[in-house]
């Protein structure tokens, strides 16, 4: 007979969010600077996890794949949910 649970997990990631928003932020810009659309190029990287969405200028692929995805859902999570 199978458990049924009833209780939420608590994930948390102290001290990793600032460091994937500062991430995000440098990609973001660098993404701009190429004339590139940043959210779509993101967004295919995230769903992918191909580094090659991610514009090698100003080291922004090496950067973005220096966190996990899911920091930087987290993050980008957190910003919208803030802006609400």
């Amino acid at each position: 007979m199978e458990e049924q649970k009833d209780h939420t997990i608590s994930f948390r990631m102290e001290g990793k969010a600032t460091k994937a928003g500062t991430i995000l932020r440098h990609v973001y810009k660098a993404l701009c600077e190429k004339g590139y659309d940043p959210a779509g190029q993101i967004v295919g990287y995230l769903l992918s996890g191909d580094p090659t969405y991610i514009t090698s200028h100003n080291n922004a692929r090496n950067l973005m794949r220096s966190i996990e995805r899911h920091e930087i859902l987290e993050e980008l999570l957190k910003a919208y949910l803030e802006g609400l």
